[in-house]
Parts: C-alpha cells; sequence; structure tokens
C-alpha cells in the first residue's frame, strides 16, 4: 500500500481553459473561461494580466481588437496563464485569420 501512494498525483492548479466568440454590450468579445485552486490566483492571457470575474471557476471577456494586439498575425491560440501555469487555449475558427483548409464547419443554434 505505501507504494500506491507514491502514485498519487497533486491536484491541478487550473484547469484547460475554454474560448468562445460572444456579443457583449454590442462588440465582438472572445470569453476565456476556466477554473484555479486559488480565489486569489492571477490569471494572464498572452501575457497580459486581465481581471476575471468569478473565484475559484473564473472567466474574462476581451474585445477581439484587444485579442487581436495581443497575439501574433494569423494566431490560432492565445496563452492563458494563472499563477504561472500556462496553458494553449484554442481560438474559434478564423478568430485572427482565414482558415485555408476547412474540411468541415458545424453550426449549432441555440
Amino acid at each position: 500500500m505505501a507504494l500506491a501512494a507514491g502514485f498519487v498525483q497533486p491536484a491541478a492548479a487550473a484547469s484547460s481553459p475554454r474560448t468562445r466568440l460572444v456579443e457583449f454590450r454590442s462588440e465582438n468579445c472572445l470569453l476565456i473561461s476556466g477554473s484555479r485552486d486559488n480565489a486569489a490566483s492571477k490569471v494572464s492571457v498572452n501575457g497580459h494580466i486581465v481581471p476575471v470575474e468569478g473565484r475559484h471557476n473564473w472567466r474574462v471577456r476581451l474585445p477581439v481588437s484587444t485579442v487581436r494586439s495581443w497575439s501574433a498575425p494569423m494566431a490560432r491560440t492565445v496563452t492563458v496563464a494563472v499563477e504561472g501555469l500556462s496553458h494553449e487555449a484554442d481560438l474559434p475558427i478564423g478568430l485572427l485569420g482565414h482558415a485555408d483548409d476547412l474540411a468541415m464547419l458545424v453550426v449549432r443554434a441555440k
């Protein structure tokens, strides 16, 4: 049993963030959401600390123009860091450029 204790993994400091495009106050925004163990942990997007809503489950809305200015041209991901632990979050297809080889596009109505 002592051997099994060696295989216990520590709790993750944050989950992988998720992104989606939303409209907020008549502006197109990227909604980034995730979770963190410590509600006081700072969150940054592409190296810029951002104010988030929520405590352990957080979210932030960034105008697409801001995401564009903080990202490389034609970027497909953003780097989201929570207390130093970084994750690459996929951007919605074509957000910062165009998709040349789009094999399929799924559209869901709400």
